[in-house]
């Protein structure tokens, strides 16, 4: 289980956003926008391809840790490697544990530990940008309720490394929270800092 996490941690931290902005001379994405390293931030460079082959592979780094360690290791050893691929991509040692706020890393590795699961908690998301036009509203949404679908489909063990991430992107959206709250936070299209 400690391999699998240090696999999982490792495959996490990976920041491809960082990567593909430098490949592309986009520029440091710590000094763009809002300084995060995820696809939402790679978008206001003004590049689409790029910002979407970040959200896949942040979502897919998540999502090959869990298929890689249930393969080799079991149901435990991909809950394992989820959650700590999760958590790689948050605190990247090798950006000094700055990294991003997780939405992607979250969902894909969702879909990879139960599908049906990983498609609501997508519709969540989805459903919820569609109404609020909020980008983090609608994580917040999706990491809220996730563990509570995946206890409702009787996954308490998939229910509590759900949980687990779903606290972690509350706290890596505190500031997107303060301006959700007093009514600050700009919708999608917007352009401005999130």
């Amino acid at each position: 289980m400690i391999l699998w996490a240090i696999f999982g941690y490792l495959l996490g931290s990976v920041p491809f956003g960082l990567v593909i902005a430098r490949a592309l001379g986009l520029g440091d994405l710590r000094q763009i926008g809002s300084g995060n390293i995820g696809a939402t931030n790679v978008l206001r460079t003004g590049n689409k391809p790029a910002a979407l082959a970040t959200l896949l592979l942040d979502s897919g780094k998540g999502a090959i840790a869990v298929l890689l360690a249930r393969h080799f290791g079991g149901e435990s050893a991909a809950l394992v490697a989820g959650a700590a691929a999760f958590l790689g991509h948050c605190y990247p040692v090798w950006l000094r544990f700055r990294g991003g706020k997780g939405v992607a890393t979250f969902l894909g590795t969702l879909v990879a530990l139960n599908w049906p699961l990983g498609l609501i908690a997508c519709a969540t998301w989805a459903a919820t940008a569609a109404i609020s036009r909020i980008s983090s509203l609608s994580a917040l949404m999706a990491a809220a309720l996730a563990p509570v679908f995946a206890w409702g489909m009787g996954r308490t063990d998939i229910a509590a490394t759900a949980a687990f991430m779903a606290i972690l992107i509350f706290v890596r959206h505190k500031a997107n929270i303060a301006r959700l709250l007093d009514g600050s936070e700009p919708r999608i299209g917007a352009g401005r800092k999130r």
